[in-house]
């Protein structure tokens, strides 16, 4: 019997954070011709506990996965899709061209996960007019006129640290209303704005002290 999930559940962030890599993983299967998938496979593939992984997909899975087989692929596929919002595609700017600016405007994973990135921005004058994979990369004096005329409404901000809360602001003056931040420091925004800070040092400081701990464990 199937049993409907509910796309609006809101979920612990520590779920929401593993069912992108279930969706990658699964997509993958599915390009190579698997029909089904099971939870401990997930698990195994990912390293995580099979329980865990189980309730994950249940909890998102408008289907009951089949006794051995698992959970059908196009289905489950589709419900990760629904509940994550890949279905829904939503157009965003990038500003700042450098080294990182580049690997995430060449990402063509972005656009299977419901996010188009339109186009670059940057003040260096030797980049406006150029193209970073498919995007053209234009000057920061054009960024507002674009996103009055496009409405879009995510910004990214791939520049230095110094630079970033100024590169905020005229996001937000333009319209703005979600900022995915790489930049190393957090942002102050009005109240309604989204920010998801993607902390970078924060990360590599919890892999030294994970790896220092794993080195120590087998002295």
């Amino acid at each position: 019997m199937a049993t409907q999930h509910n796309t609006s559940l809101v979920v612990q962030k520590s779920t929401l954070s593993r069912l992108p890599l279930y969706y990658s993983h699964i997509r993958k299967m599915q390009q190579q011709g698997e029909k089904y998938v099971s939870a401990a496979a997930v698990a195994q593939s990912l390293n995580l506990n099979p329980v865990l992984v189980r309730k994950d997909l249940s909890g998102v899975s408008s289907v009951e996965g089949k006794p051995r087989a698992g959970f059908e692929i196009d289905t489950l596929l589709n419900d990760l899709s629904e509940f994550l919002g890949y279905n829904n595609v939503d157009e965003a700017i990038l500003v700042g061209v450098g080294s990182l600016g580049r690997l995430i405007l060449t990402n063509k994973e972005f656009s299977s996960m419901g996010l188009n990135i339109t186009v670059g921005f940057d003040k260096d004058p030797d980049l406006h007019g150029l193209q970073v994979g498919d995007k053209f990369i234009l000057p920061m004096e054009k960024m507002e006129s674009y996103i009055k005329r496009t409405g879009v409404k995510i910004g990214i901000i791939t520049v230095p640290a110094d630079q970033a809360q100024a590169v905020c602001d005229q996001m937000v003056e333009c319209g703005i209303l979600a900022i995915w931040n790489f930049a190393f420091t957090l942002l102050n925004v009005p109240q309604g704005i989204l920010v998801k800070n993607e902390n970078l040092p924060s990360s590599l400081a919890v892999l030294s002290q994970q790896l220092a701990k794993k080195l120590n464990s087998n002295k």
